[in-house]
């Protein structure tokens, strides 16, 4: 079969576009023989290569699974539609990159869910597999398919089409998982449920969905999550990963054939985050806070620099700034890689004190542009989302970083926070202004100032889970507000797409009733919607009203504290207790200070987090 894709291959990529997305053969990547393996695994990222490419996670499963002399990891992303429709023409399945196999072929084919909008590029990739969409469908000769990710943070959208999530870190998880599907399809040939028992008795943040029922309540809200399988647990917990130096990062990264979004070496070198920003999932779900060691990082940077040639490293974390010797790491990086003409990036940084003393830092680093993150444009607002800033500290860290020789700031915002006002609109552009303004302070013309606007879209396992999103009507007329103040030639504007925010946030906040919805949206065509040319709402609205789905339900409803949520029987370590008392203290505008700085918050994830500290 192998040679029969080549061959047929060779007839249709003269007439794709990028047609090297698809060929594989890329420098690092790992071939192996597939008979000399016990177990193969498909990680399958369900957007463009040129986004999954660059997917550090996905590198860092690839890596692990290829250590085992068991198991063969191999690749494949979503084609875009000229591919996709030139693979269904000619009846070629999807295949692997490494071997060019079917997916159908491999045991185990895992998704990574990195964004809501990107569901239905699951079921294309099923589909061009040849494998039935429905996980109720599949018999015991089907791959497993699994999927983790921020998406399975709520994985009931996506419950009729997943045999099983794995919930919270991967590294350790994973390799479990591989242990005891061997053992289970030993001990289960031909048994599907039984394998699915076995692992969601046995693998960490394992989630069956089919495993549990859903009742609901007259009003539509969720009733119970109950398991109809005995042994397996009332409440899942996340997998956690108490001490990353322990799962180093990959140092021969395969590098794509093409340029993709990022074209440079990704250092992680923070997991996690305790400054408790309100509506962030990620600063949620990712506790606790988890530093990799310098000198480890250091190391990795200069393996990855011989396997790969990248002209730039960038380090990512929630919050760089907060990482315990950024100062070290920086000058070391520098010291070797300046000589190269290596650039070194950060993530945006967080706007506080430490950013005052920043900019003298980051000279070591390219000045492309400086991105910090306010989120709200007035104290107040800030302090209800917990965004623990001053107008004075963000002012005088962008003068800092203006001596220091930037010219270009990027400032992130959202709109259609909870409690948000006209007054907190028009501030947005009123700070970046006046931040332009201050360049001419140190005797420059005035910054460049390119403000992103998001709308705020209420997300799983956050104290703003409760929350309703704004109608998308109001969140026009707001986007528009903005955009009619914001005129000038030094500031800029980028506004997202309200109406993709708004079927984020129904599927962030969804339940199992809503796959029927996934399943007729991609029926009609709709699939890569994470790209602007392909997103069409029209073909949604219809999906929805066509389906009985009150989109409005999931998305612009506030709920309150005693609903079942869809996702209460997964727990992501911090408790619905903590998440409650934090909600309420954003009612009345109180910030919550970061438990780094003083004492513990009480969040859930205690003992992890002490563990994790003594691994420090």
């Amino acid at each position: 079969m192998t040679q029969e894709i080549k061959d047929a291959l060779s007839k249709i990529l003269p007439f794709v576009e990028t047609p090297a997305q698809y060929t594989g053969g890329e420098p690092n990547c790992i071939v192996k023989n597939h008979d000399d393996v016990d177990v193969t695994v498909a990680l399958a990222f369900p957007d463009a290569y040129t986004v999954g490419i660059s997917h550090l996670g996905l590198q860092i499963l690839y890596s692990i699974l290829n250590a085992r002399e068991d198991v063969a990891a191999e690749r494949v992303y979503a084609p875009f539609p000229d591919m996709a429709a030139k693979l269904h023409e000619g009846r070629i399945p999807l295949y692997s990159l490494e071997t060019f196999t079917p997916l159908s072929s491999f045991n185990i084919i895992g998704f990574s869910l990195q964004y809501e909008m990107c569901l239905t590029n699951v079921l294309l990739m099923l589909d061009l597999a040849g494998i039935p969409l429905l996980s109720e469908l599949r018999g015991p000769d089907h791959p497993l398919i699994i999927a983790g990710g921020p998406c399975a943070a709520n994985p009931e959208p996506m419950s009729g089409f997943i045999d099983l999530f794995i919930i919270g870190d991967g590294e350790q998880a994973v390799e479990k998982l591989v242990d005891e599907y061997k053992a289970a399809k030993a001990a289960n040939a031909g048994d599907r449920r039984a394998m699915l028992v076995h692992l969601a008795k046995t693998v960490p943040g394992a989630y069956a969905p089919s495993l549990y029922d859903v009742e609901y309540n007259d009003d539509g809200t969720v009733h119970s999550v109950t398991p109809n399988a005995e042994g397996i647990p009332d409440r899942i917990q996340a997998a956690v990963v108490p001490d990353i130096n322990a799962h180093p990062l990959p140092t021969s990264p395969v590098v794509p054939l093409v340029e993709a979004v990022h074209d440079r070496i990704t250092l992680e070198a923070i997991r996690g985050c305790t400054h408790g920003c309100r509506f962030c999932q990620a600063g949620m779900i990712k506790r606790p806070f988890r530093a990799r060691d310098p000198l480890t990082l250091l190391d990795t940077a200069r393996e990855c620099y011989k396997a790969t040639g990248y002209n730039e490293i960038s380090l990512t974390a929630l919050s760089i700034s907060d990482y315990p010797q950024l100062y070290p790491l920086l000058h070391g990086l520098s010291d070797y890689f300046t000589p190269l003409h290596v650039n070194i990036s950060l993530p945006s940084l967080r706007v506080n004190k430490e950013l005052q003393q920043l900019p003298a830092i980051l000279n070591r680093v390219r000045k492309a542009g400086l991105t910090v993150a306010p989120e709200a444009a007035t104290e107040s607002l800030r302090m209800r989302i917990n965004k623990n800033i001053t107008d004075e500290d963000l002012l005088k860290g962008m003068l800092e970083a203006f001596k220091a020789g930037w010219e270009t700031v990027k400032l992130y915002f959202m709109i259609g926070l909870p409690g948000e006002t006209d007054d907190d609109i028009d501030a947005i552009s009123k700070v970046a202004k006046k931040i332009s303004r201050l360049r001419k302070q140190v005797g420059k013309a005035p910054a460049r100032v390119n403000v992103s606007a998001a709308p705020f879209v209420p997300k799983a396992h956050t104290p703003f889970q409760w929350e309703a999103m704004l109608p998308l009507e109001k969140l026009i007329r707001r986007q528009k507000r903005l955009r009619s103040d914001i005129k000038g030639k030094n500031v800029w504007l980028k506004a997202h797409r309200v109406e993709r925010s708004y079927l984020e946030a129904v599927f962030a906040r969804g339940d199992r009733r809503l796959g029927m919805a996934i399943f007729e949206a991609y029926r009609r065509g709709c699939i890569f919607d994470a790209w602007e040319e392909h997103f069409n709402m029209e073909t949604w609205k219809k999906v929805l009203a066509d389906c009985a789905i009150d989109a409005d339900f999931y998305a612009c409803r506030e709920r309150p504290d005693n609903e079942v949520l869809p996702w209460d029987h997964i727990s992501m370590g911090v408790t619905r207790e903590f998440l409650l008392r934090e909600r309420h203290l954003s009612q009345k505008d109180q910030p919550t200070p970061d438990c780094r700085q003083g004492a513990c918050h009480a969040c859930g994830m205690q003992k992890i987090c002490a563990d994790s500290a003594k691994q420090e």
